[in-house]
């Protein structure tokens, strides 16, 4: 038999696509003959995964697990829809964000983790289940947050199932209030932030980039006017705050009462609990966005294929 190295295992992986445990096993299954190998995989389904990796995986689910202080979103890719609703799909996801609250060290650390039950890491148990499931998909992103006094709530909007949807948020509420009031505030921030989208909590989080670019296109437009440099100044400072409202947490009108802005509804929090509230940091994961959707459909595929032959 022969000796099943590292190599071998990396070299079949490389020509099938299959995760790193099912390779090791088609070697030992086949005595570490190569081809047999890949035929082995072939007739289990495990070696498509490859032939489906350069398809575009926009659709998927967004998974949120909380658990006290600390909270996790991912983001599970797939090529289209009805996987979101597929029981084995909806599993994963669930497990790989439960997984993230435990796991240091960010995506890289997560795909690297054992996947329970399995025998597989997390990457593996995503490749078995791209064979399985005959389409691809990828785990795109994962952000934890934890705070050391305080409580971290989680919201999902329009549920497919329990902790599972198309808009995932977590906000980390510091303070020494009590949980169970802080997480009633927190389920509200969280139903806030999925609906008015801001990019960060105060105004010095902001991206400058992102500010450098607002001033310079609300400067050309104050130019239009005609108006005096001095007053083009004034006028940009005075529609940066506009801005500002529109993009910073703190500064945003609460959507739950339509009147306070959010940092005023903190300040309300603190008193009612008798212990200052603050947001920590928040994250908002909105399924595949910033993917470039392929807009060809099964027609047009045919016809390339035809083309082709």
């Amino acid at each position: 038999m022969a000796e099943i190295t590292a190599a071998l295992v990396k070299e079949l992986r490389e020509k099938t696509g299959a995760g790193m445990m099912d390779c090791k096993k088609a070697l030992t299954e086949t005595e570490g003959d190569l081809e047999g190998a890949v035929d082995w995989l072939r007739k289990k389904g495990l070696s498509a995964a490859a032939k489906k990796a350069g398809r575009t995986a926009a659709e998927g689910l967004v998974g949120v697990a909380v658990d006290g202080p600390r909270g996790a979103v991912v983001e599970v890719n797939a090529e289209t829809d009805f996987v979101a609703r597929n029981e084995l799909f909806q599993a994963y996801v669930s497990t790989v964000a439960g997984l993230a609250l435990s796991v240091e060290g960010g995506l890289e650390a997560l795909v690297s983790a054992d996947y329970p039950g399995s025998g597989r890491t997390v990457a593996d148990e995503l490749t078995h289940l791209i064979a399985t499931i005959g389409e691809n998909m990828s785990l795109r992103r994962v952000t934890v947050l934890s705070v050391p006094q305080g409580q971290v709530v989680g919201y999902v909007h329009s549920q497919t199932a329990e902790g599972l949807g198309k808009i995932g948020v977590i906000v980390a509420l510091e303070s020494a209030g009590p949980a169970e009031k802080l997480q009633a505030l927190g389920k509200q921030l969280a139903m806030h932030i999925a609906a008015a989208n801001p990019v960060a909590v105060d105004r010095g989080a902001v991206d400058t980039t992102l500010v450098d670019r607002e001033r310079d296109v609300l400067a050309e437009q104050a130019r239009a006017s005609g108006r005096p440099e001095e007053i083009i100044a004034k006028m940009v400072e005075g529609r940066l705050r506009k801005f500002y409202e529109e993009v910073v947490l703190l500064e945003q009108t609460f959507v739950i009462d339509g009147e306070n802005k959010v940092s005023k509804v903190l300040e309300n929090a603190g008193k009612d609990m008798g212990a200052p509230v603050s947001v920590a940091a928040f994250a908002r994961f909105q399924l595949g966005e910033g993917v470039e959707k392929s807009q060809s459909d099964f027609a047009s595929e045919v016809a390339a294929a035809a083309g082709r032959a």
